[in-house]
């Protein structure tokens, strides 16, 4: 009888115990890789003709799912970081990049993926590229009231800004518990940060024209500034690679993490590392990109070996389209970085903000799926949330949407975001609704296309006050039907005058 009871009792615990484990789930790690001014077309797995292999995004894009229609806030490198992160458009704070030793973008009521995160028992960290501004302390009064007035403030010394303490306003006040990396590798202090300090003070200034390595391809890009003694560029994306793998395996099982993994390539200035040199048939950028490529693969093989894969939401994208560069590698090499589309970085043009996306989320996620419905990296944040099982404070991500049923359902099932605002600068916009776009001018450029690429390529200058396009029909926006179309056009005027006004 004795055994009976304590055999009912075994089974009874054991009922408990599954039951328990079942509402208790350990919801997802996330890790969100972000390359900065990688182009659509630079991925091998997008562009049939493409010059650069990309075999670890590639093997990616088979265990997950890629998006043919996945768009940045902005064609500009802080304003999409910041929507990224807040599930808002970044017009709504402001257009440009955040300068050398530039404010915060953030406004103080925004709320944050990492806050949200860690709110909910998330460790969270951010390792490379920041580019989000700091709350700097200058020892120079007219820098001080430069940097006050929120105007573009210039350190050519290291005397002139106090970076010998903690510096607020960084990674660590908007969520993140942990900060490695360069700040922004062409901006000065040329230095590591890790947390909300300098491991070293600069004492010595940036020149561009006296770096003392030999770029790969197009300038240097550098702002001058102060520089810690024998900074080497091309140390930067295999050290950030470094400190990501190395806060995936402190990570442990018991706790969710949430690592913002924001790459410094293939940004200017284009520096593959002399192993990566000549693996590619697209010059130096490609084999930027190949490397770039490489560091992705470690970062995906240490989740591997830590035994976090399976329980990994892992999203890629990139902050904008590719350089101006773009356009003599395509002559040069015949890759073209953006692809089909028309424009580069900064333009309102498809080729400065469609950016390539892959999302993996095994079990959640079939493998190998490609989706061709519009998304917007403003609906990371809701999306992240909702498949952590967290619901967001009122007001959070206010533009953003949930897209779980985009990722997990099928793709006749999935809703559609209709309408998608295009920025860049304040002077020109775009509206996207469903297969159609609407620009409020005559062009969407702001990098200029050469004459011989444009005649190659079929893109013309259009005569119109305004322009439209079907881009499932004409993804390149050759044809402009705004004459076609005064209705289409007229309502489109109106719809995104409400959302601006939102």
């Amino acid at each position: 009888m004795n055994n009976l009871v304590l055999f009912c009792l075994f089974l009874t615990t054991f009922a408990f115990s599954g039951d328990h484990a079942s509402t208790s789930e350990q919801p997802p790690n996330v890790v969100i890789i972000y390359a900065d001014d990688m182009g659509y077309g630079d991925l091998a797995v997008q562009n049939p003709d493409s010059k650069i292999p990309t075999p670890n995004l590639d093997r990616l894009a088979r265990e997950g799912m890629r998006f043919t229609d996945a768009h940045s806030s902005s064609g500009i490198c802080s304003p999409s970081r910041y929507a990224l992160l807040t599930g808002k458009y970044h017009w709504r704070q402001q257009h440009n990049i955040v300068n050398s030793f530039g404010p915060p973008f953030f406004a103080d009521t925004d709320v944050t993926l990492p806050q949200v995160l860690k709110d909910n028992g998330y460790n969270t960290a951010c390792v490379g590229k920041w580019h989000l501004g700091w709350d700097w302390t200058f020892r120079n009064d007219s820098l001080a009231e430069l940097a006050e007035a929120n105007k573009s403030v210039k350190v050519d010394r290291p005397e002139d800004v106090d970076i010998s303490g903690p510096i607020e306003g960084g990674p660590l006040s908007r969520g993140f518990d942990y900060y490695f990396g360069d700040g922004t590798i062409n901006f000065p202090p040329y230095a590591w940060f890790e947390n909300d300090r300098l491991l070293e003070v600069p004492t010595e200034v940036m020149h561009p024209d006296s770096v003392g390595y030999e770029v790969g391809e197009g300038k240097w890009e550098f702002r001058p500034g102060p520089m810690v003694k024998g900074w080497n560029p091309y140390e930067v994306l295999p050290t950030v690679t470094d400190k990501a793998v190395e806060y995936i395996g402190r990570q442990s099982a018991d706790k969710p993490f949430f690592l913002y993994f924001s790459l410094p390539s293939p940004h200017a200035p284009i520096i593959p590392n002399e192993e990566f040199v000549g693996k590619t048939e697209a010059g130096a950028y490609g084999d930027f990109v190949y490397e770039t490529d490489y560091m992705i693969g470690r970062v995906l093989t240490a989740l591997a070996e830590a035994g976090f894969a399976d329980n990994t939401l892992v999203i890629f994208s990139s902050d904008n389209g590719p350089e101006h560069y773009a356009f003599p590698r395509a002559e040069r090499y015949g890759h073209l970085s953006m692809g089909e589309l028309r424009g580069l970085k900064r333009d309102v043009w498809e080729g400065g903000h469609r950016v390539p996306m892959i999302v993996r989320w095994p079990g959640k996620i079939a493998g190998g799926a490609v989706r061709d419905q519009t998304i917007s990296q403003i609906d990371v944040m809701p999306t992240v949330a909702a498949a952590a099982g967290i619901d967001l404070p009122s007001g959070a991500a206010p533009d953003g949407y949930d897209q779980r049923s985009l990722l997990t359902g099928s793709a006749a099932d999935a809703p559609v975001r209709q309408v998608t605002v295009h920025n860049t600068y304040a002077a020109r916009w775009g509206l996207r609704d469903g297969d159609w776009l609407y620009l409020d001018g005559p062009s969407g450029g702001v990098t200029r296309m050469p004459e011989e690429f444009a005649e190659l390529r079929g893109f013309a200058d259009f005569d119109s006050e305004v322009l439209l396009f079907n881009l499932r029909e004409d993804p390149g926006q050759r044809v402009n039907l705004s004459e076609e179309h005064p209705e289409r056009v007229e309502r489109m005027q109106r719809l995104l005058e409400e959302v601006r006004a939102k």
